[in-house]
């Protein structure tokens, strides 16, 4: 007789989440799956009644559907090749109740706390108020929520808003006849002030950043950028260098667009990718400042001594990673936003836990975690067996030192991977820890003893 398999608590139903129970499903590990909203869709679902997501109305995602279809669901056939935040919400509906996972996940319900208990079971507390044991704990919050403003001297008086609280040239500022300055040069950076510098929108638009960056096409050559990508054997030195040289060449330099010259090469920082920002900067629609040296009142003071009376503020700054529900220091970040993960999934000595969707992978996340449910399945079903903790430790070491290698060291550096060497390591592992399985005749690492302790 087969041993009973783990009790699991899934932790949101974003796109991370409901894949990674779409692959339990199939294994037929037990689990439930908490959502604090009334459907799916987390980040990608506009005006979320969780007040976690990020959309703004005219959100196209910057990755190609030919690189974040699922595995056993293909995009529709006409969608366009960057398709709109509501035809990404709908393939995650028509996914989910393709798979018939709907009935498995409890909305409009919440993790407030996950605390390990002294035999090592995971005691989940609901928003309900009711508290129910687990043998694992699945953290599929995402980590575009927990929105990062910087601390500048003085006091703004006008409306100022982080871009994760944007939704139109309208709401929740009206921008018409505005002076707005943008601060960042990120993705969100870009798509804001690109809109917002239309000339029936903002009378005028800054952009404010610390240092400049490449701005990269969503087209190269009449074709999809991110359909071309360097194979997991290629050298990383020489197919980045590759890659720089065709970035260069394609787009030329950014001074000629009137922006600042990047004091890094292209890659060395998480893409800016715009199909229209350069367009927009080059028509003097966008200026370009330095970062904000203070606030006084109506007034912004940049580093380079300019002083421009300014209406609107929005900070496309960023995210903190944030697990709301743990109060354990080991299982938070540190205070750089580092988090070092084995296979950006787990801790050494922490068995029955995993980080699903916790990294910044090039080109998409949105089917990132449905590779990593791959491991966590078969770990889950005995399958799998990760390595010894100081082996894992040196692991994380040096997949660290391979993803993170190239970028500049920044907060918004910490989890980046490049989703093509990623999942071809991750396979490989899982093969490494298949034949470690087989070895211990296949025991479950994570007993199924929830079901049999007393509430």
């Amino acid at each position: 007789m087969n041993a009973p398999l783990p009790k699991v608590c899934i932790v949101g139903a974003g796109c991370s989440g409901f894949t990674t129970a779409k692959r339990l499903q199939d294994l037929g590990v037990p689990f439930d799956c908490f959502e604090m909203s009334d459907d799916v869709g987390g980040n990608w679902y506009f005006k979320n009644p969780n007040g976690r997501s990020a959309c703004y109305e005219s959100l196209h995602i910057d990755t190609s559907k030919w690189r974040l279809a699922f595995e056993d669901y293909p995009v529709p056939a006409d969608w366009p090749d960057f398709p709109h935040h509501a035809q990404l919400l709908q393939y995650f509906r028509d996914y989910v109740d393709h798979f018939g996972l709907r009935p498995k996940i409890t909305f409009n319900t919440a993790v407030e706390r996950a605390e390990r208990t002294a035999d090592g079971l995971w005691s989940v507390t609901l928003s309900t108020g009711e508290i129910r044991l687990y043998d694992a704990l699945l953290v599929c919050n995402g980590h575009h929520w927990d929105a990062r403003i910087p601390d500048y001297p003085g006091h703004f008086d006008g409306p100022a808003l982080h871009a994760h609280d944007y939704r139109d040239p309208f709401d929740p500022v009206d921008m018409r006849g505005k002076t707005v300055v943008v601060v960042g040069m990120g993705n969100s950076a870009m798509d804001i002030a690109s809109e917002l510098s239309q000339r029936p929108i903002a009378k005028r638009l800054f952009v404010a950043a610390r240092r400049g960056v490449w701005v990269l096409p969503k087209y190269m050559d009449g074709k999809v950028a991110d359909k071309a990508s360097m194979p997991h054997w290629m050298p990383r030195k020489l197919g980045l260098a590759m890659a720089r040289a065709k970035i260069k060449r394609t787009v030329g330099r950014m001074e000629d667009y009137g922006l600042p010259k990047p004091d890094h090469e292209p890659l060395e920082a998480h893409p800016s990718v715009s199909g229209e920002f350069l367009t927009r900067a080059g028509c003097g629609d966008v200026t370009f400042k330095p970062n904000i040296a203070a606030l006084e009142g109506k007034n912004v003071r940049f580093e380079d001594g300019s002083v421009e009376a300014v209406d609107a503020i929005v900070y496309a700054t960023g995210y903190r990673i944030s697990f709301p529900f743990f109060s354990d220091p080991a299982l938070l970040p540190d205070a750089e936003n580092r988090f070092p993960l084995f296979k950006r999934m787990m801790q050494g000595g922490v068995p029955n836990l995993f980080f699903m969707g916790l990294a910044q992978p090039l080109p998409t996340l949105v089917n990132f975690a449905e590779q990593q449910a791959k491991l966590v399945g078969a770990y889950l079903t005995g399958r799998y067996l990760p390595p010894p903790p100081a082996e894992m430790t040196r692991v994380t070491a040096a997949d660290e030192a391979l993803h993170l290698g190239p970028y500049y060291k920044a907060a918004r550096h910490t989890i980046q991977v490049d989703f093509g060497i990623y999942v071809h390591d991750l396979l490989a592992e899982i093969e490494r820890g298949g034949k470690r399985a087989r070895a211990g005749g296949y025991a479950l690492p994570v007993a199924a003893r929830a079901m049999l302790a007393p509430a």
